[in-house]
């Protein structure tokens, strides 16, 4: 296994040559760990005079998962709070705090990074190599063969599918360890694991690239991702976070946080979503589908399977939150690492107003019946600045994180448009009109944001319209709309405004605004 790594480093190193500080796709404030990660990049910037970032280079800061002696004090900047009651979950502060950072913040990934196995060992710089994480969430490997003459004839329909691949299609030319790789390949669903491919692996009499056995070599790093629904956003922002946590996993080269790789969507259906200029923040390159490789043996020189959406005890989805904590630090860095790469502005303000947005549904269900009476008593309170949006396909999804990333409080009934609070500014806050029955995914994916979040409890102050009409006739409070107490709404909004106002980042936001205004 030592081998192993040290042929993998050694590739690269092969490959370093390629890759310059200004391939670097990181916020600003994210530089610092990307330092302290891979120093030699330090050093060539301490001696460069055009280096933009040398005010950076004497700041201790490391991720949290990078190195053994990383210190508490000196990992990402947005640590986990725990003001909530730990009786009945652990028996310390210290175990509900550990216990939150690894299932949703960087301990995750250090989980990650620990669990990783070699499943196929190289011997030579040529072999193949391949090691996953536990239950195989997460692969990576080199020089591995993936073999695509099964794909003839299946048509363009393929989608969820676990049998994209058979037996001996996929392998490479190295010390296999079956058993330990069967072992692992207990989760064998879509998109929970990469069980369904890699139990096919098979070790290769010959070296798949240099004694010619592809069709076609890939060069470039190439990311193959199982995608959840792409018309949805909380959904397909599963696929995106993983993505992200991936490279945090990956991250054994500098060349991780560069947009110049290759996706490959485990389908056959041409991608497309309302939400793939996403993707820009990951490659520079056109998305790649299974298409492209029908009939081909297919060969990839360095290839990541990412994290999935769907996982056991998985992030994002199934992330199971313990009560009482609240901010992920992985959380925060992965709205940083989008609002940078897609370059969302954050204004500067004019006034101290608190920018109110109303997101509204127009959907069969969900709908606030007396919104327009709610916005005219809204508009009346001189304190906050108050826009009503619509989030639909009429408005470029960059322009919808646009408002979104400058909004101080975000309102909306239950609903995927709701997943937009990840790309709020740090002071903001949550209103999640009405839950419908449904009181913890947006309430945690706030919390795990660092948001505050308030929500309608008083049901005597909101009517039904019906008793809903779900699936197969059944009655719900998803599949209905809602008319509002006027009052009541205000009072939770003055809530809401009330704790931004109290923000100290807020606060300097907006006499930073104001004073540069007034220059």
């Amino acid at each position: 296994m030592l081998l192993t790594s040290l042929i993998i480093l050694l590739f690269w190193n092969h490959n370093a040559s390629s890759f310059n500080l200004e391939d670097i796709n990181l916020p600003l404030e994210h530089i610092p760990y990307f330092f302290n990660s891979f120093p030699t990049y330090a050093e060539s910037c301490s001696k460069d005079v055009n280096c933009p970032y040398t005010s950076l280079l004497t700041k201790e800061a490391c991720w949290g998962y990078d190195t053994s002696n990383c210190r508490k004090n000196n990992s990402y900047h947005v640590r986990p709070r725990c003001p909530g009651d730990h009786k009945g979950w652990v028996k310390t502060k210290e175990a509900q705090y550990e216990t939150f950072y690894t299932q949703a913040d960087f301990g995750y990934i250090k989980e990650q990074i620990d669990e990783l196995m070699v499943m196929c060992e190289a011997s030579v710089p040529d072999d193949s190599s391949l090691e996953c994480s536990k239950y195989l969430r997460f692969c990576r490997g080199r020089n591995l063969m993936l073999n695509f003459t099964g794909l003839i004839g299946r048509g363009d329909n393929l989608r969820y599918k676990m049998d994209i691949l058979g037996p001996r299609q996929i392998g490479g030319h190295c010390n296999f360890y079956a058993d330990r790789l069967m072992k692992e390949a207990e989760h064998m669903s879509a998109l929970q694991s990469w069980g369904p491919e890699f139990v096919n692996f098979v070790k290769t009499p010959e070296r798949p690239i240099p004694d010619g056995k592809c069709d076609i070599v890939i060069e470039k790093p190439t990311y193959i991702m199982k995608l959840d629904a792409t018309v949805n956003m909380y959904h397909h922002f599963c696929d995106f976070f993983n993505l992200y946590a991936s490279l945090h996993v990956n991250s054994t080269h500098p060349s991780t946080f560069s947009r110049d790789n290759n996706i490959l969507i485990w389908e056959t259906f041409t991608y497309t979503s309302a939400f793939k200029d996403t993707f820009k923040a990951f490659t520079m390159n056109p998305i790649w589908d299974l298409k492209r490789f029908r009939g081909k043996v297919a060969c990839f020189k360095n290839v990541v399977f990412p994290l999935l959406p769907r996982m056991i005890f998985g992030l994002y989805y199934n992330t199971p939150v313990i009560y009482g904590c609240e901010r992920s630090g992985l959380f925060h860095a992965f709205s940083k690492h989008i609002i940078h790469s897609l370059k969302i502005p954050l204004h500067v303000r004019t006034n101290d107003k608190v920018r109110v947005t109303i997101l509204s549904r127009g959907t069969t269900y969900r709908s606030i019946l007396n919104e327009e009476e709610i916005i005219r008593e809204l508009l009346k309170v001189k304190e906050y600045h108050v826009e009503r949006v619509v989030y639909d396909r009429n408005v470029p999804f960059t322009k919808q994180l646009e408002m979104t990333h400058n909004t101080d409080v975000f309102i909306g009934m239950h609903g995927a448009g709701l997943t937009h609070l990840l790309f709020l500014p740090d002071w903001a806050s949550v209103f999640e009109v009405y839950n419908c029955e449904d009181p913890n995914c947006y309430s945690d994916l706030a919390r795990l944001r660092g948001l505050k979040y308030v929500t309608w409890t008083d049901k005597n102050k909101l009517v039904q319209q019906d008793e809903g009409h779900g699936p197969g006739g059944a009655s719900h409070a998803k599949f209905t709309n809602y008319s509002f107490d006027v009052k009541e709404f205000l009072r939770l909004v003055e809530i809401c405004a009330s704790y931004v106002r109290q923000r100290d980042d807020f606060k300097n936001f907006i006499h930073a605004s104001v004073s540069r205004d007034e220059l």
